[in-house]
């Protein structure tokens, strides 16, 4: 039987990306939060369709990050 190759030792990549995604989600959760004053005299239909791209847009700098944690790397 072949052996396989040691497992490479873990990346401080990871639990760093995992906090920054944390803080991330808590700092986009709180910019929603403190608009919530004016969206909320907005009619309701705006006001669904904000809080749904809301709800969509603090993904997009996920990639970039997780492509950091995984190669080390911002850009492909």
């Amino acid at each position: 039987m072949s052996q396989l190759p040691p497992d490479p030792p873990p990346s401080w990549r990871k639990p760093a990306g995992i906090f920054m995604i944390l803080g991330l989600i808590i700092a986009w959760a709180a910019i929603i939060v403190a608009l919530s004053p004016w969206v909320g005299g907005w009619p309701i239909l705006v006001q669904a369709i904000f809080y749904l791209v809301a709800g969509i847009i603090w993904v997009l700098p996920l990639k970039p990050l997780l492509r950091w944690m995984e190669l080390g790397k911002w850009r492909a």
